[in-house]
This record gives C-alpha cells, structure tokens and sequence, in this order.
C-alpha cells in the first residue's frame, strides 16, 4: 500500500516495498582532508552537515529492509575509462591518479576512493563504481533497480549540484520518480546546494520532489508499521 510522503513541490504517495535509498559518493576522497575535494581548494568539512541525516535514514531502511545503494565516483588504476580532459584539469599535482594523502586521488581500490566509515555498506548492499557523475552512466545502476521493480529512488549524497542532481535526471529520463532528501545532501557552495534542489522540484517537479530526512523516515516507518499488522506469511505484493 503507498504511503504518503511531504514533499515539494506537492506531497505524494510511494510504495516503499519499491523504493531505493541511493547514497551517491560519500567517499573519503570528497568528506576528508586529504582528498580530492580538499585539493581542489574546498571547505569538505561543510559536506559533514549530510553524514548524520543520511545515517538516521539509513538506520530505518535497514530495520524495514529497504534497498539501501552507494556509489563512488573513480577509475581503474591505469585511468583507461578516464576521459583526458577530465584528468588533465588542474594543478598535474592535484589532478586524478595523482598520489595523495588518502593514495591516488579518486582510483578505485585506494583509501580515499573508499566510503566514510560512519556510512559504510553492509553484507548485502550494492556498490557502485561510476566513472562519471551520473550514477547510470556506464554503469548497472538500471538493471539493478529494475530487477528489483524499483519505481522511486530516496537520494542522498554529495555534491548536491554535480553528482546529486545529474544522477536524478538521469534517473527521470529513465522513468523513476526520484526525491532528493535535502539535508541528506550538501555542497562546498551553499549557494549551489540551494539552487540544485530548486532546479530539481522547479516547474511542478520537473525532475523529482525535494523533501527531508524527518520525512523520509516518517514514510519509511509508516510502512513499516502497515507491514507488522499483517497476518504471518503475508506482505503487500505477495507471500513472506
């Protein structure tokens, strides 16, 4: 049975038993000092607003036993999927596959590449390694989620602006309704936070819905509670 989630730019009704919360790049290489996020000059420490919204809707989608999916953004160690325009930005000393602090900067298998511990995957939680912002491109991201009959996706993550907001359009033109969680999300731009959440819901949701993590865990757990009074054996959609 849907449940009803506030959200802007109007509520809406969801079935959770179909929904996904997908926590895009909290990695070390962007939250830490140290890593790429650093090098290039930001403050990563305002990106830390996100970490405790995420992991209070994070704590309830495994109670209910929701889909929970991470991605990281970052290459193989030879750069081969890196596009030369995207690593020779920059310093040559703070460019990707560069070495730094956390190992080279943003290549898979490095400390840096990897999520911050506060939100680290579990047994069973899907990991995707996306050379690219959007978390479709070259990617499994689609099969997963439609194998799953996965209609809506929970969006959290980092950068609100960049890696955020090009994962749900990619996302709608996909066919999923997608709601960004709006303190589950940050920028090292305030302001870009701001207007990425305002072109996401702009033009009676034109991408997705914007909404909160009190919100989110208020729908997670109204479902949850349908689901406990049902007769043994039984769940929305089928037999346990």
């Amino acid at each position: 049975m849907p449940v009803r989630i506030d959200a802007e730019p109007y509520p809406l009704q969801i079935d959770i038993s179909r929904s996904a919360l997908v926590i895009i790049d909290m990695q070390r290489d962007f939250l830490e000092p140290g890593g790429f996020g650093a090098a290039l000059g930001n403050d990563v420490s305002l990106l830390k607003a996100a970490v405790e919204p995420i992991n209070n809707v994070l704590k309830v989608a495994r109670e209910i036993g929701l889909l929970v999916i991470h991605t990281r953004e970052g290459h193989r160690p030879d750069l081969a999927d890196a596009p030369p325009l995207k690593v020779d930005r920059g310093d040559p000393a703070t460019r990707i596959g560069a070495p730094g602090p956390m190992g080279r900067i943003l290549v898979r298998g490095e400390p840096g590449h990897d999520i911050i511990p506060e939100l680290y995957p579990i047994a069973g939680e899907p990991v995707i390694d996306k050379p690219g912002k959007g978390a479709f491109y070259q990617t499994d991201l689609e099969l997963m989620l439609k194998n799953r009959s996965i209609e809506t996706l929970l969006v959290c993550g980092v950068t609100t602006e960049v890696c955020v907001n090009t994962t749900i359009r990619e996302a709608n033109d996909r066919g999923f309704r997608c709601i960004a969680l709006s303190d589950c999300c940050a920028s090292y731009f305030p302001e870009f936070h701001a207007a990425g959440l305002a072109m996401i819901k702009a033009q009676g949701g034109i991408f997705g819905w914007v909404s909160d993590s009190q919100k989110a865990i208020a729908a997670i757990a109204a479902h949850g509670a349908r689901a406990s009074k049902m007769p043994f054996g039984i769940i929305e959609g089928g037999v346990r």
